[in-house]
């Protein structure tokens, strides 16, 4: 066999080619290199003398950028593994021959994959950047100085060290006659010779991609003031998460960084998403980054505790990845900037953040808590520098990459600070801390972590390693949290009923629950109900493919309990697991006594069809359940009507009927049961680009905005199925008169890009209706679009133009005037029922648009990638 194919893990797959020297990674999630390790795809080996690694040479990404709502491509690892631990990019290192790793995938992914790489790699890339995150600018000059030590002098774009290979509608060729096309979406084919292999990337409904390693479950114990150890590793340990914990504090919960396979960290933990109070963040490298998608699905928003610094690199790199604006990110986050060298107070525990020199924007914490006579105290020091290498660094010339004298002194003093624990990166080489450094510190205990070989006899001297899931406790709690978790869950159940009450379900048992158990089968009748505290509980139907979780605060057996049935699910524990026990018939009594048997019926049946929904089916606590039932009402639609006005600005859920998306008379798709219609209004805040017609008789649950804004689960499900739907907006590549976006209108910025890639998309949305007779409330919705989206496009390049002092922004100013002049002129003419046919639409399309992009857009790209923006 000439190609040689191999299933690493679920969503992985392995390519080699051996006579064309190629080795190709087929998808690459989070943890993807460690995965390659345990299978031996990668091995450490010697090269005339020189110590490295084997491993792939390109990597084939997934066409979505989000599988089952994780992170389908994450190639900022296997990338620098090629790099660096391969040789690729080191200098006179024999696997240095002047080949680039290969990236292969769609145009869409392979774009947001350079950007993300880039960003990964440096963060802020300029000055300007720093400044704008609100840094001052002495500061700002001094870390790009740093920055540029850490980056060899120079900010690089991504397509110096990569080179990236577009799979479109036919085969191309990756390298030494070895071809690869798409058969399918996410399905593909490499061929050689007469030789081929199929490769198919595609997640079943309900899968997730796999850790790379297990975890023993643990059992969580709150405490008043403790630190959980829930990572201890770095990006290529096989056998541990990358350094993280996880802080207990007067029975709320707050994570240090979101690394890959969290979830899998958090089950294993028995600690339900819905039970993180916030998340402090150090920086943006993927072993602390890949798992915010899990808390962008939470339902709330979970704080962000970040320096502005910090969160800036973060939400860029976020944007990247995700094809998000950057101010999107306050929309899945409640966002609150910590102060630099300052103690913040965040409801009784004190951080302070400090600088770390890094490639990236990085800051240590250090937390205190007050007790008994002073303050008890941890420090998180996540991927710190070591002082052989910083003291390296060290210049007296202003004008070339380094740091001074008073910024090494400064850091060394953080660094050595006397404290209850400190845990410490001690990765070692250019970025990463060494134990050696911490040999005198005087800190009561001393934890050594970020790294994945065994500490050495003189590190173990030094000091002390955490197991998994252990915890340090610092001061220890003497308070029920779970009972007071119950109380409040109990009354977010049963609004209304008196505390008496309330207290007398809560003088029930608190039992645990090992992982694995199944607590009810579907067809079997509850015997009791179970109030769900912590953990995570799976909700599995697999005979009609539905598979959801639970929050902590559901109320397992309750809807089959008020129906007087079986229960159509099966409940399963996934960790540890803790409940409440409320008999059946005490429960029911204290519904009836207090008059609630209507309105609990009337809840109950809500959520049941709610939960039936994509849109509501997991992940959203019942507090939040309660109001958003408590807003939604029913409305019936009439065959024939069309929805529009208010009804098209708030969510609506079908339950039953047909709607179709209509553009004129060209019907884009059908919704049906389940399905919902709405969003761009109620949501996303944009108009509608297309007409609601009910096809028959239909009955929906109305859900107002202002319910599910704050709700990031169904914000998120609502943004994945608004680009899903709007990219079946946009014509297939070949047809004649459409805008189709290609690499000769990109201007190398990235969201200016992505913005234009916009532009197009509504050009195109016009085209539709002039070919197909809309009605002018439909045309009058496009074109109210172009110009929202123009005037807003526009002050976005504007305000990048004065941030890095554009000399022709004034000439440039001018023109975008002219052109809003003339697109409003147009758009009025339009809407007065002058309306143009189609090739004169695409005349003045061609000079407005195309024609400033080509001419104009490009100069100010060119100038800002002279400054390294990109």
């Amino acid at each position: 066999m000439k190609i040689h194919k191999i299933d690493v893990a679920r969503g992985i797959k392995w390519v080699e080619v051996p006579e064309a020297n190629l080795r190709v990674l087929c998808g690459c999630p989070a943890d993807a290199v460690k995965h390659l390790i345990k299978r031996g795809l990668i091995l450490p080996q010697e090269i005339k003398g020189v110590s490295c690694e084997s491993g792939p040479n390109a990597i084939l990404l997934s066409d979505v950028s989000l599988q089952n709502s994780e992170f389908a491509n994450l190639a900022e690892f296997p990338v620098l593994q090629m790099l660096y631990r391969q040789g690729m990019l080191i200098p006179n290192h024999p696997n240095n021959t002047g080949k680039k790793p290969i990236l292969i995938g769609s145009a869409e992914q392979l774009d947001s994959q350079m950007r993300y790489i880039y960003r990964g790699n440096y963060g802020l890339v300029s000055r300007e950047e720093i400044v704008q995150a609100g840094i001052s600018e002495k500061l700002a000059t001094d870390l790009m100085r740093l920055k540029l030590k850490f980056a060899f002098g120079r900010i690089r774009p991504t397509s110096d060290f990569i080179d990236a290979r577009v799979i479109g509608s036919e085969q191309v060729e990756v390298v030494g006659g070895v071809n690869v096309r798409r058969l399918e979406s996410n399905v593909f084919e490499f061929s050689y010779n007469d030789e081929s292999v199929t490769v198919d990337l595609n997640l079943n409904a309900g899968d997730t991609y796999e850790s790379a390693y297990p975890l023993a479950f643990r059992r969580f114990e709150p405490e008043y003031f403790a630190v959980i150890h829930s990572g201890e590793g770095d990006g290529w340990d096989v056998n541990r998460p990358s350094m993280s914990s996880i802080l207990t504090y007067q029975g709320r919960l707050y994570l240090i960084d979101a690394g890959p396979n969290l979830a899998n960290t958090m089950a294993a933990l028995g600690i339900g998403i819905d039970q993180v109070d916030g998340i402090f963040h150090t920086h943006a490298h993927d072993d602390h980054f890949a798992g915010l998608t899990l808390l962008m699905r939470a339902g709330r928003r979970i704080r962000y505790f970040a320096t502005s610094l910090v969160r800036a690199s973060i939400e860029k790199k976020l944007s990247a990845l995700l094809g998000l604006e950057e101010e999107h990110f306050a929309n899945f986050f409640d966002v609150h900037d910590l102060v630099l060298d300052k103690w913040n107070d965040i409801e009784g525990l004190e951080v302070m953040p400090q600088l770390s020199p890094h490639p990236v924007e990085n800051n240590i914490f250090v937390f205190r808590a007050l007790w008994g006579d002073g303050y008890r105290t941890y420090a998180h020091f996540a991927d710190i520098v070591s002082l052989s290498v910083l003291k390296g660094m060290v210049t007296t010339q202003q004008e070339i990459p380094g740091l001074d004298q008073e910024t090494f002194e400064r850091t060394r003093t953080s660094y050595l600070a006397t404290y209850d624990l400190k845990k410490i990166d001690i990765g070692g080489g250019m970025i990463h801390g060494d134990a050696k450094d911490f040999r005198y510190d005087s800190s009561s205990r001393i934890l050594l972590a970020h790294r994945a070989t065994e500490l050495t006899p003189e590190e173990k001297e030094i000091g002390s390693s955490a197991s998994f899931g252990t915890a340090d406790v610092l001061i220890k709690g003497l308070t029920d949290g779970m009972r007071r978790h119950a109380f409040s869950y109990l009354e977010a159940n049963l609004p209304g009923v008196p505390i008496h009450d309330l207290r007398m379900l809560l003088n029930h048992s608190i039992t645990e629950i090992n992982p694995g158990a199944i607590l009810l089968k579907e067809g079997e009748w509850p015997k009791e109900m179970l109030l769900l505290l912590s953990g995570w509980v799976e909700k599995i139907r697999t005979r009609d493919n539905l598979f959801g979780s639970l929050s902590a605060g559901a109320l397992i057996g309750s809807d089959a309990m008020l129906e007087n049935r079986a229960s159509r699910h099966t409940y399963r524990a996934s960790s540890f697991v803790y409940v409440l026990r409320l008999p059946i018939g005490l429960y029911s009594e204290v519904i009836r006594r207090n008059g609630l048997l209507d309105s609990v019926q009337h809840v109950s049946k809500m959520r049941i069809f709610l939960k039936s929904t994509d849109l509501f089916n997991e992940g959203i606590p019942v507090e939040v359940f309660t109001r958003i039932i408590g807003g939604a009402s029913n409305k019936r639609y009439q065959a024939g009507e069309l929805i529009q006005g208010s009804d098209a600005r708030v969510i609506n859920l079908m339950r039953t009927g047909k709607v179709e998306r209509v553009v004129g008379n060209k019907v884009l798709d059908t919704l049906r049961e389940g399905d919902f219609f709405g969003e761009e209004g109620a949501i996303l805040e944009i108009p509608s680009l297309f007409n609601l017609r009910v096809l028959e008789d239909t009955e929906v649950v109305q859900v107002p905005s202002g319910l599910l804004k704050d709700v990031p689960i169904v914000r998120w499900k609502i943004l994945n199925k608004h680009q899903q739907r709007a990219s079946h907006l946009v014509r297939s590549e070949g047809q004649s008169g459409t805008y189709i976006w290609n690499d000769s209108f990109s201007i190398r910025i990235a969201r200016m890009d992505g913005h234009h890639k916009r532009l197009f998309e509504i050009a195109d949305m016009i085209l539709e209706h002039l070919s197909n007779n809309s009605d002018r409330t439909a045309l009058a919705n496009v074109f109210d679009a172009l110009v929202d989206y123009t005037r807003y496009h526009f002050a976005s390049e504007e305000e990048l133009m004065v941030l890095y002092s554009y000399p022709r922004i004034e000439e440039h100013r001018k023109k975008h005037g002219e052109l809003i002049r003339q697109v409003l002129e147009y758009t009025e003419k339009a809407l007065e029922g002058k309306l143009p046919d189609k090739e004169n639409f695409l005349r003045f399309m061609d000079g407005w648009m195309i024609r400033h992009i080509l001419d104009e857009d490009r100069k100010y790209g060119a100038f800002l990638n002279s400054q390294g923006v990109y």
